[in-house]
């Protein structure tokens, strides 16, 4: 079987990042349909939390399989689903525990917009430069990691607001933490001034951790003014947590390392080992104003997934797997210095637990994309699977499982470090 065979039945708008057909994967690692074993350092972009084929994962969907399949959650009430309800509940900060489950991360970030709109009754959102929410209309409309998934598709949803987030790309040159964060909010309060009056402002996005964006960490002074001025004016924050989320930062949820609990959570990714679900999660409160009718769908709580997603939480507990994280994260981040420290054209090195990122730059400190992507084809040729961030492709972001082994790691980075080698000798 080739690719190429098969692409005339599929829609170009995919892009293929290689042509590997795959057909097995186990833990770390995925077999493509010639026998060769790859390093999956992408893993389905930081979804399998657990791996690939995690055995509890499988058995629970199995089991799952063999009861029920699907009979549609607006219809009748799942055991697996209501289960996980309750559980993820019992996880998620604050007095977060009304939920609405949805299929994907762009479904969620549209049910929490609408959420917001019906409950505050004001018409506008302020999203982030930088941010990505996903490509429905409603997430793309409040995403801004690149110009180019906005491309054609004007006019988009209306009354959005884009504000600039503390990152190095987006701050005047020479910014250190501190200043990026004053400019920042002082950008928002002239939006405040300027564009949009605080009391037509539903929500507030963000990415408690921006991911696309270039896996990008805020002070935690930022986002505690961001929540300071939503309360201050009634506006709701809602916190993208689609990627930073589910234990991938060391914590349950990023914004834990900022103390702050947002008003609406949206989460995805990791929930249910691999397998397509995402979720809304509020108060009881908020959520007593998305009447019934409001909001719908078709497959979200499924009852396998949900089953998926209780094995996740069970061994999330049973492996103290944020102990394994922040050990893991600091082994990574430690390898990963140490290749900026032997290579000129790593110029950053960040991120918080498993959600790590280093930057290629030119001598000059303009982005180096064009070095990551020959970096990026030496690592699939030693069978590694790597992932790019930012909006100049000149980050490479590590979404490694969260229950990684350091042979894993020092296999990963052992063939990072020769491409590197290879590309700057040549």
């Amino acid at each position: 079987m080739k690719f190429e065979d098969y692409q005339p039945y599929l829609s170009p708008a995919l892009t293929k990042a290689t042509d590997l057909i795959v057909e097995s994967g186990q833990g770390c690692y995925l077999t493509d349909n010639h026998g060769d074993r790859y390093l999956d350092f992408v893993q389905g972009i930081a979804v399998n939390a657990l791996g690939h084929c995690h055995p509890k994962i499988v058995e629970a969907i199995t089991e799952q399989a063999k009861q029920l399949i699907n009979a549609s959650f607006n219809l009748v009430s799942y055991p697996a689903t209501l289960k996980f309800a309750k559980r993820l509940a019992e996880e998620t900060p604050g007095r977060l525990n009304s939920v609405f489950f949805s299929n994907g991360g762009a479904e969620a970030v549209d049910g929490a917009l609408k959420l917001a709109k019906v409950y505050t009754q004001r018409p506008a959102i302020i999203a982030f430069k930088g941010s990505f929410h996903g490509r429905t209309f409603g997430a793309m409309s409040v995403t801004g990691s690149n110009a180019k998934y906005r491309k054609y598709y004007e006019p988009l949803v209306g009354s959005v607001y884009f504000t600039a987030y503390p990152s190095k790309d987006l701050c005047p040159e020479g910014f250190d933490e501190a200043q990026r964060t004053a400019f920042c909010l002082h950008e928002l309060d002239h939006l405040f001034d300027y564009l949009i009056a605080p009391d037509q402002v539903a929500a507030i996005i963000m990415e408690p951790v921006q991911g696309e964006g270039g896996y990008v960490v805020p002070a935690k002074a930022f986002v505690q003014k961001i929540r300071d001025r939503c309360d201050q004016h009634g506006i709701l924050l809602i916190m993208d947590e689609i990627q930073s989320g589910y234990g991938r930062t060391g914590k349950m949820f990023a914004s834990e390392h900022f103390d702050v609990v947002p008003d609406i959570l949206t989460v995805g990714k990791a929930i249910a080992g691999g397998l397509p679900m995402s979720a809304v999660v509020s108060t009881p409160e908020i959520m007593a104003e998305w009447h019934p009718g409001m909001h719908g769908t078709t497959f979200g709580g499924h009852p396998i997934c949900a089953a998926a997603a209780l094995a996740v939480l069970d061994e999330f507990k049973q492996s103290h797997l944020l102990d394994h994280v922040n050990e893991m994260g600091a082994y990574l981040k430690d390898q990963l210095k140490g290749l900026q420290n032997k290579y000129s054209c790593i110029s950053d090195v960040r991120g918080l637990g498993l959600m790590l990122a280093i930057e290629f730059s030119h001598p000059d400190g303009t982005p180096g994309g064009e070095i990551l992507s020959k970096v990026r084809e030496g690592c699939l040729k030693d069978k590694l699977l790597t992932l790019s961030c930012g909006v100049h492709d000149n980050g490479m972001r590590f979404a490694t499982p969260l229950n990684v082994k350091k042979e894993e790691i020092d296999q990963g980075i052992a063939i990072i470090d020769k491409v590197i080698n290879q590309v700057q000798r040549d």
